[in-house]
């Protein structure tokens, strides 16, 4: 048998022929001339090499056992076309995430949801320190990226949709709860516990400081949202942290200052000379059209406009 001189046309036809017992029936379902079916079966009988049916329409020994070898093939692709649609939709398939560590207090809240609407994702997490997610990004390690400070640069979008708010943490005992200073400026003298140099929280507080003219008179590094807020209780000092990582937290001091809360938004990333795997794209437009259902309704600042625009892009688009 010459195997070239199969295609899935003639075995879909021989299948047909096999199970309606009947040219002209089969003719009729497949919008075909009766002519064209009865070619199509003497080019598979030759491209065989052995005569597949009999004058009944009945399939031979060999042509038996070719009907079950063809049902199977065509399953089998008809399952892949399945699979094919799915993909395409976005509701099948994978993608990865590259998340700084802080967001890995929101990134369950949207995965969830998520998952549960598609169970065919799977989705692969990357969590660290903004130094090492830049270094993924740089090198395109991953297909979306969550930051509170994004990157910049060439090829790189961006898009907030949840505010951050950064607000300040006291002992629970600490003077500034029971008389919250005018402002800022009297908790200077104070330690602040601080994240490593280039964390995105320390560069919006520092660049909030560095506008007013502050100075931090003492000053701790704590590589960790968790030990900084056991330092706090403990009375090591003062922090800023983003509003997220502190939820059901109510062991700490919160002055009511009145520059505090400090603006910050959680922001999703994408390369822009990269087309995203269906399933990530499918995740932006979930988090676009569900994202009230994710988290409180007062932290949602959405305006995913950009990676939306490079999804639906001529060549990106499912």
């Amino acid at each position: 048998m010459n195997v070239r001189h199969l295609t899935f046309r003639l075995l879909q036809v021989y299948v047909t022929v096999v199970r309606l017992g009947s040219v002209s029936r089969a003719a009729a379902e497949l919008h075909l001339t009766q002519p064209t079916v009865s070619q199509q079966l003497k080019r598979l009988a030759e491209a065989v090499g052995e005569p597949l049916l009999d004058t009944r329409m009945k399939p031979t020994f060999i042509g038996t056992e070719l009907y079950h070898a063809a049902l199977e093939s065509l399953s089998r692709f008809e399952d892949f076309g399945g699979f094919l649609q799915d993909a395409r939709q976005g509701t099948r398939g994978s993608f990865s995430i590259g998340v700084v560590t802080t967001a890995k207090y929101i990134l369950p809240r949207l995965l969830g949801p998520f998952n549960r609407q598609f169970p065919g994702v799977e989705v692969s997490i990357s969590v660290g320190n903004r130094g090492y997610i830049l270094e993924r990004h740089r090198y395109q390690q991953d297909d979306l990226y969550l930051f509170s400070h994004p990157p910049s640069g060439e090829h790189t979008l961006s898009s907030r949709f949840i505010h951050n708010p950064l607000v300040l943490i006291t002992p629970p005992d600490h003077w500034a709860v029971k008389q919250p200073p005018a402002s800022f400026a009297e908790l200077l003298h104070e330690r602040f516990l601080l994240r490593e140099p280039g964390s995105a929280t320390r560069l919006v507080f520092e660049e909030w400081l560095r506008k007013r003219n502050l100075q931090l008179k003492r000053v701790m590094q704590v590589e960790s949202n968790e030990v900084i807020r056991m330092s706090v209780e403990q009375g090591l000092g003062l922090a800023v942290l983003s509003e997220h990582t502190l939820e059901g937290e109510h062991r700490l001091g919160r002055p009511a200052l009145p520059e505090f809360p400090l603006s910050s938004h959680w922001y999703l990333v994408c390369h822009d000379n990269r087309r995203l795997p269906y399933a990530a794209a499918n995740f932006v437009r979930f988090i676009n059209d569900h994202l009230a259902a994710c988290v409180k309704e007062g932290y949602i600042d959405k305006d995913l406009a950009a990676l939306l625009g490079h999804i639906n892009k001529p060549g990106n688009k499912p």
